[in-house]
């Protein structure tokens, strides 16, 4: 499935656009300008010393990417492949990175006014990776900026901006 943006900058009044998914009981939110497309689940060829959290890498159109579970990344408690697991094909800095998440929600528009600075607590992700708590109605998002997390040392799958 493709995804595609309303606008041509993805803002609209000074609201952004995010594409959420959830690990576990969770819901994170991703800048949808990121997102590529979305997959369903499929075992990708191990790469050998590789860390646990990278699964592998598939063969998406002639394109090398490689998959990084989420849920193990984040320390979830129970990892499971199922019908509902799939896999967010990210485009970051020309660099092309699978992620596989339990389930992609939707797609939410949310303005600055919605987005609260995140508490300063120790967690499997690194604060500085974490853009803020967004609320809509009873729905509290984790908003990630997904290129510094797939930058950060451990993962290495991103090069920094020059």
């Amino acid at each position: 499935m493709s995804v595609t943006n309303k606008t041509a900058d993805g803002m609209s009044g000074g609201a952004r656009e995010y594409l959420t998914f959830r690990l576990g009981q969770e819901e994170y939110g991703i800048d949808i300008l990121k997102v590529q497309e979305i997959r369903g689940y499929e075992q990708p060829t191990r790469i050998a010393n590789a860390p646990e959290f990278i699964k592998g890498v598939v063969n998406l159109r002639g394109t090398i990417v490689p998959i990084v579970d989420m849920r193990l990344k984040f320390h979830c408690s129970e990892v499971v492949y199922n019908n509902f697991t799939v896999v967010i094909i990210l485009n970051l800095r020309n660099r092309v990175v699978g992620i596989v998440v339990d389930s992609v929600s939707d797609v939410m528009e949310l303005s600055a006014e919605a987005i609260r600075p995140a508490p300063d607590i120790e967690s499997a992700i690194d604060s500085g990776c974490i853009l803020g708590l967004g609320s809509v109605g009873e729905r509290m998002l984790i908003l990630l900026d997904i290129e510094k997390l797939m930058g950060n040392v451990d993962m290495g799958l991103v090069a920094a901006a020059a």
